[in-house]
């Protein structure tokens, strides 16, 4: 990591483009077992970070950067995803990122850190009811179970061949973070896991 701080400054336009996911959401069969939802734009920030940054960050944030391996804290409707020993992601969902950047930027001036704004780089999707897991594990390998993945769990992983950040918000409620350009490809393999349940 480089012990100086560095600064990809957001850009001043709107959260982010139009969801890629708006067509086939507007055409998706409803399936109370396994309910698809494209989330709405949202604020990202990917934060990495030596010791002394971690809670100057979180605080500018409103949420504290958890610790623990694979966990995430919420707090005021935004979250802070642990990605690795020394990385975050930051989801403030409806926020413009630009006020949020600026804040912890100015909370971990001359700290040794890096601070991008990827709003416009993913989008969400929602995946809910008893079926939930059963659907993901269609395209994903990982024990979903919540004995193995607890709610308050988060990973980077897969679905298919697209890299996801996968988070268990309840026992039955997913979501999935993923690439814009992958999005809708992820949104039909998931389609398909449902097809059985229709």
């Amino acid at each position: 990591m480089v012990e100086s701080p560095s600064v990809n400054m957001p850009s001043t336009t709107p959260l982010a483009p139009a969801s890629p996911l708006t067509a086939l959401a507007a055409v998706s069969r409803a399936v109370a077992s396994a309910r698809l939802v494209a989330l709405g734009p949202a604020a990202r920030l990917v934060f990495r970070g030596r010791e002394a940054a971690i809670g100057p960050a979180g605080e500018a944030f409103g949420v504290a950067l958890p610790r623990e391996a694979c966990r995430f804290n919420a707090a005021g409707g935004r979250f802070a995803f642990w990605l690795g020993p020394d990385e975050w992601l930051l989801l403030a969902p409806g926020a413009e990122p630009a006020p949020l950047f600026a804040a912890i930027e100015a909370a971990t001036t001359g700290l040794p850190h890096s601070l991008v704004d990827v709003s416009a780089r993913s989008t969400g999707i929602e995946v809910a009811g008893e079926k939930a897991a059963f659907v993901l594990n269609q395209g994903n390998p990982l024990d979903l179970s919540l004995g193995a993945f607890p709610v308050g769990m988060c990973t980077r992983t897969i679905f298919h061949k697209a890299e996801i950040v996968l988070v268990r918000h309840a026992p039955d409620v997913f979501h999935i973070d993923v690439w814009r350009s992958f999005a809708p490809y992820v949104w039909e393999l998931l389609e398909d896991a449902r097809r059985e349940l229709a």
